[in-house]
């Protein structure tokens, strides 16, 4: 069943069932029993259906929009600091973040659980705000001033926040100084990308840290646990947050890969990454999965 799940997860394609049927129909061809395929249709559109790997937490994902502050930092058209308090290192400047990140206020940032948290914010307040809404990712943290002061924050690129500006103009809403803002939680989405594990270029045979990128739906990560699968144990070991989006196990001996990985979002919901991290892993790669929420 879990296999699957995670098929499902993967493909995210409604043509799943129909792939279903078809391989059902065709094995029962190969064995020379007599069912009718329109039986088994109706036998695995239940069994397809009854997964729904894309659950969000409700009590944060509500559509409301809230009131913030709003400024930006780094280069007009830049992507703020290389990496931010996130981990997520030159990732935020490249697709599919593709610099529309934030840093964000201490109300938000929770210790970093809240990276890789998607939000809409749009501006209406002055002259050259156009109204519409754009969406930006956590990646950074910002500590101090008007980030401390006000009840949310949001400290945006040069890119995320021009990008809130009518055409022409965010040269004008960039000198606004502190702007008000609207703001709401989003589920994440990126096209085309599953899960990936960038391990730390410190992680060892003995020490293992990982950055989780690229999670859909809530975004944002509550717990990680690993499996030894070279050791035969089956025993999930739970990691400890290290700082920002990177994770870390004292492995206490010897690790023995493949390595699969379980990831715990917000509001509960659990995704197994099977056998992510290879035999022969080396620190400071990334490796894709094939599931994402």
């Amino acid at each position: 069943m879990k296999q699957l799940q995670y098929i499902y997860i993967y493909t995210e394609k409604n043509y799943l069932l129909h792939l279903c049927s078809f391989l059902v129909c065709y094995f029962i061809t190969m064995a020379r029993v007599h069912v009718s395929c329109i039986l088994a249709f109706f036998f695995f559109s239940n069994l397809c259906f009854c997964f729904n790997p894309k659950h969000l937490d409700s009590s944060a994902i509500t559509g409301e929009w809230s009131s913030a502050g709003a400024t930006w930092y780094g280069s007009p058209d830049g992507y703020g600091s290389d990496g931010g308090a996130c981990g997520y290192g030159s990732a935020v400047g490249q697709a599919p973040f593709s610099s529309m990140i934030t840093a964000i206020g201490p109300s938000l940032y929770n210790n970093g659980k809240e990276c890789g948290a998607c939000y809409k914010v749009k501006c209406t307040a002055n002259p050259s705000c156009s109204g519409e809404s754009v969406t930006v990712v956590i990646t950074d943290y910002c500590p101090g001033g008007p980030c401390a002061s006000d009840a949310a924050h949001f400290d945006l690129s040069g890119t995320a926040f021009g990008a809130l500006a009518v055409s022409g103009e965010e040269g004008k809403l960039r000198d606004a100084g502190v702007l008000e803002v609207k703001y709401s939680r989003v589920a994440c989405n990126y096209p085309g990308k599953n899960i990936e594990f960038h391990v730390d270029q410190g992680s060892n045979p003995y020490y293992f840290a990982v950055v989780v990128e690229y999670e859909e739906g809530e975004g944002d990560i509550s717990g990680i646990d690993l499996k030894e699968e070279g050791s035969g144990s089956g025993e999930w070991r739970a990691l400890q947050q290290s700082w920002g989006a990177t994770w870390k196990l004292d492995a206490g001996g010897e690790l023995h890969p493949p390595l699969s990985i379980r990831l715990t979002s917000g509001s509960g919901q659990t995704l197994v990454a099977k056998k992510v991290i290879p035999e022969g892993w080396q620190a400071g790669t990334t490796y894709k999965s094939f599931v994402n929420y």
